[in-house]
């Protein structure tokens, strides 16, 4: 028997080596007739693959006899039949396309075999040729019976691609049963060394991802690696739940720490807001010019750190900001303040449709000192707004609030320049009139906002009038304290304001901006104190203060303690629960949608959808079916065609009464015990509210709902298309408060981001029945192409001016979204997204959400007695600019090249990162989606994202052309 497979296998080996290619016949005809099969036909194979076809059967022949001598040489010759033809893999290899027939035979070789040296080398080869046969894992079942001695990755590529995928599957049927999973996460991290060597760094991220063991890839990326793994985990960070996204940003984190490249790590770390991540990554370099750099990037994100350097504290408190901004200006030409009329081309309304009349004078004059301060914010000038006191200038042209604003907006034209700013100021703080002194002491604010200088001057010109007796002048100086100090967690700050939220004695508003301007200050910190002082507030306040208009902004100054804080929301949830007050329902909504945002949880944004379709309170004259249901869902969301009867309706009850009668009246039971346990729950909490105003309270709350998706899809780019969607289904079916909050969530999703989709929708609703609707549309329009000078928008801007020329609010509205579209004269932005839209800044989303809660009802804010509440956008406000400086801070001029920003994660190769570029010389600036780079090696930047300021060293290498 041994002689007889000897024989064949020699001879088989001589064959081999003599075979030549069949010949294919010449005439096309008859091969084209030859090759055509039924389906009954058997398929016809060459000569070389019948040869190959006959040896493989033979090796199988020879592995079932008994004698075990034979085995090695036929186990070796399978082996390498198979590895060559599995190198690179398009189809079925030929090989396993022949054995697939005699797999079942191989297994139950396999089964009779003893153990040893010839069973591991069998069932390494079964592992194989599981990747061409449906079976239950059996390519990890047989890798894991042979052992890892041998180096599998022999196979190639895709099967180490099949394996990864059948651990993910394994480890999560063990996870479900709780069976141990050490042996697939050790076959795992023996797989990733593979995957990283031949250039599929994506693959070995999915594989550990999947086995929820992500952070041991940071043993074996190395220089030529962790660049395109640490972008591949940040980019799926927003695809995964928590706390996989953080585990995630934390191991690119330690990647980017581990090979020195400290920006990136720094912006992971601002973007896991920890503290200690943030030093870690200033620790661990010793180079002054590095430290600054990372010092630029905190101060954009106006995120405050403190420093015993002199230096890097200087460029963490902004304090050269404006120094580089008209550095900017004059590079662009761009000193030359404008007239509110260079905006408002008045001259092509009045062709197009005739003059109109403006009402309300007083109206349109403060509009165009808000314009002004828009157009001209942060150069130091402009034609409208006279400085001296003495003299009578536009500020006398408006009254009472209008005048506050007149001399706050010169806090806009010299922002970021404390010194030259305070001292234009200092001017009116001296006023006999209230309203101009309490205009100066928000100015000091609005100047002030994201620098910080050593000597204190807001705390020292604000802080003695918080104990004024006099309204205007205290809630300027709340105000400006909040705007001034935003971001900066201070502590006498906090001793100076929680009297004030404590204190039940003051009003409403002078608490509640109180507290509006300590969640600024300590956005996103969770400070104890301060919780426990503004739940006691809203515990001891009657009723009627509770639902006054400025109480929403105590809900929001609480709410802004937790933002990015998930993890730390549930004991205040549950403390939320002892109100017994409406407002309970708006505090839970705002707390969770700040803990959120940014975050794009798909399930938070669900659970706000389906508040926003539900109606807890039925208006009492309804049919007593209409009172028994507990939702309402709109048609288009329940499967119901336009047209259909609705349910519970008669028509509807005619045709499934035979059917569903016990059905419907369980239903009916269960939704009058719900209704029940409500009225209970109303009636055990406060006896002034009815039922009516509860329904109105809840009403409202949808509104803060619709806010919260817009601000938890915020920065992620799908969520953000797909809650769009969302917004033009509640815009239809929703209520009055909700249809009111979607045009100011889809202004929140795409600030100075003017894309046409958008817009042209916001157009839409600028000319709604609902005349707070369109306003809010309009101001939409105005956040959404702020600061980029879109042509398109100002068009139709100019538009609803006209057609607004009768009706002061609206036209109002106009005005200022005319002067946002035109902010910095198109060289600022409000988008608080920053570093290619990874970071989200707490203090200026603060800022943005403040002015939108505001403008849910604009009568009761805005358009009346507070128009000051616009100032809160100057937390936003920052300058779109890509300024290059040297070694010693002084700005210099490098060519760049800036185009559209191409997502070359996971692509293989070198890619181009932008597209479509246009050379300029900096300075420039940035719109969303534009990516810059430098032209040459001269110069290698401390920071590999291009924006704002970048501190550029001379290349030593460099050798000129």
């Amino acid at each position: 028997m041994e002689t007889r497979w000897s024989v064949r296998l020699s001879q088989m080996t001589t064959t081999n080596e003599t075979t030549t290619k069949p010949v294919v016949p010449k005439d096309s005809k008859d091969a084209t007739k030859k090759t055509k099969k039924t389906k009954n036909e058997v398929e016809e194979l060459s000569e070389e693959d019948q040869k190959l076809k006959e040896e493989l059967e033979l090796l199988v022949d020879i592995l079932g006899e008994s004698n075990e001598k034979l085995y090695p040489d036929a186990l070796e010759r399978l082996k390498n039949a198979i590895r060559t033809s599995t190198s690179s893999m398009t189809a079925v290899p030929k090989p396993l396309k022949f054995l697939r027939p005699h797999y079942d035979r191989i297994m139950s070789i396999y089964d009779k075999w003893p153990k040893g040296a010839n069973k591991v080398n069998l069932a390494a080869i079964l592992s194989v040729l599981g990747m061409a046969v449906d079976g239950a894992n059996d390519t990890l079942k047989y890798r894991l019976l042979a052992g890892r001695d041998d180096d599998f990755g022999q196979w190639g590529h895709e099967y180490m691609r099949h394996l990864a995928l059948e651990i993910g599957e394994e480890f999560h049927s063990r996870i479900d049963e709780n069976k141990n999973t050490k042996d697939l996460l050790d076959l795992s991290l023996e797989i990733v060394p593979f995957f990283l060597k031949h250039n599929a760094e994506a693959d070995a991220c999915d594989l550990l991802l999947e086995v929820e063991n992500i952070d041991k890839i940071v043993e074996y990326v190395d220089e030529n690696t962790f660049a395109r793994v640490g972008r591949y985990l940040v980019s799926c960070a927003p695809l995964l739940s928590p706390p996989d996204d953080e585990v995630c940003l934390s191991t690119a984190y330690n990647i980017y720490l581990q090979n020195n490249k400290l920006p990136d790590a720094l912006a992971l770390a601002i973007r896991l807001d920890d503290e200690r991540m943030v030093r870690a990554v200033f620790d661990a370099t010793d180079d002054q010019l590095v430290r600054k750099q990372l010092g630029l990037l905190v101060g954009r994100q106006r995120q405050w750190f403190s420093s015993e350097d002199s230096e890097i504290q200087e460029v963490v408190s902004n304090t050269k900001l404006n120094e580089y901004f008209s550095y900017l200006a004059k590079e662009l030409n761009l000193e030359e303040p404008k007239h509110p009329q260079d905006i408002y081309k008045s001259y092509l309304e009045n062709s197009l449709l005739g003059a109109a009349s403006t009402p309300d004078p007083m109206k349109q004059n403060l509009a165009s000192v808000f314009v002004n301060g828009f157009v001209n914010c942060a150069y130091g000038k402009d034609e409208i707004i006279e400085t001296d006191p003495e003299n009578k200038s536009r500020i006398y042209h408006t009254k009472n609030a209008g005048m506050t604003c007149s001399v706050a907006s010169l806090g806009l034209l010299h922002m970021w320049d404390v010194v030259e700013g305070l001292g234009v100021l200092d001017n009116y703080l001296y006023s006999p009139e209230e309203c101009i002194k309490a205009g100066a002491l928000l100015g000091v604010g609005v100047v002030s906002a994201g620098v910080h200088d050593e000597t204190d001057p807001a705390l020292a010109l604000l802080g003695e009038y918080l104990e004024n007796q006099s309204n205007p002048l205290r809630t300027s100086a709340i105000i400006g304290l909040g705007l001034a100090y935003a971001g900066s967690p201070r502590a006498e700050l906090s001793d100076l304001l929680l009297p004030l939220v404590v204190d039940s004695d003051l009003s409403m508003e002078i608490s509640s901006l109180a507290a509006l301007s300590l969640g600024l200050i300590f956005v996103g910190t969770a400070n104890g104190d301060i919780t426990t002082s503004i739940m006691q507030a809203l515990l001891e306040r009657s009723s009627a203060e509770l639902s006054d208009k400025w109480a929403r902004f105590m809900v929001l100054g609480l709410g802004l303690l937790y933002v990015g804080k998930a993890d730390e929301i549930e004991e205040i949830i549950e403390t939320i629960k002892v109100i017994e007050h409406p407002i309970a329902l708006m505090l839970e909504v705002l707390v969770t949608i700040c803990s959120y945002c940014g975050s794009g949880n798909v399930l938070q944004i669900q659970k706000l959808l389906r508040e926003c379709s539900t109606r807890p309170y039925e208006d009492e004259d309804e049919d007593d079916e209409d009172e028994d249901e507990e939702v309402d869902i709109a048609p288009h969301e329940a499967g119901i065609a336009p047209g259909a009867p609705a349910i519970g309706s008669d028509e509807s009850e005619s045709g499934a009464e035979d059917a569903n009668d016990t059905e419907m009246q369980d239903a009916s039971e269960a939704n009058e015990s719900v209704n029940t346990e409500i009225e209970t729950e109303t009636s055990s909490g406060d006896k002034h509210f009815n039922k009516a105003e509860d329904r109105q309270e809840a009403a409202n709350v949808k509104a803060f709902c619709v806010l919260g998706v817009a601000l938890i899809a915020m920065g992620e780019e799908i969520g953000s298309e797909m809650v769009m969607r969302h917004f033009g289904h509640l815009m239809h079916y929703g209520d009055a408060p909700i249809r009111r909050a979607v045009p100011l969530a889809m202004g929140l999703v795409s600030a100075s981001n003017p894309e046409m989709k958008v817009y042209e929708t916001l157009s839409r609703y600028s000319h709604d029945a609902d005349l707070e609707v369109a306003s809010n549309a309009v101001f939409a329009m105005g956040l959404v192409g702020s600061g980029t000078n879109n042509a398109r928008i100002a068009q139709l801007l100019r538009q609803l001016a006209v057609y607004y020329s009768r009706d002061p609010d609206s036209l109002f509205m106009v005005r200022i979204a005319q002067g946002l579209l035109h902010l910095g004269k198109g060289t600022l932005t409000l988008n608080p997204l920053n570093n290619e839209r990874l970071n989200l800044s707490r203090v200026a989303l603060g800022g943005l959400l403040t002015v939108a809660v505001a403008l849910l009802t604009p009568k009761s804010f805005i358009l009346s007695q507070s128009p000051q509440m616009l100032y809160f956008m100057t937390l936003a406000i920052q300058p779109r600019m890509l300024v290059t400086v040297d070694e010693n801070l002084e700005p210099i001029k490098v060519n760049v090249r800036v185009g559209q920003a191409v997502d070359v994660v996971g692509q293989v190769g070198n890619r181009k990162t932008i597209t479509g570029w246009v050379t300029h010389t900096t300075p420039v600036l940035l719109a969303i989606g534009e990516r810059a780079e430098l032209e040459d090696d001269e110069y290698l930047p401390l920071t590999s994202t291009l924006e704002g300021i970048v501190i550029l060293k001379k290349n030593p290498d460099f050798e000129a052309n």
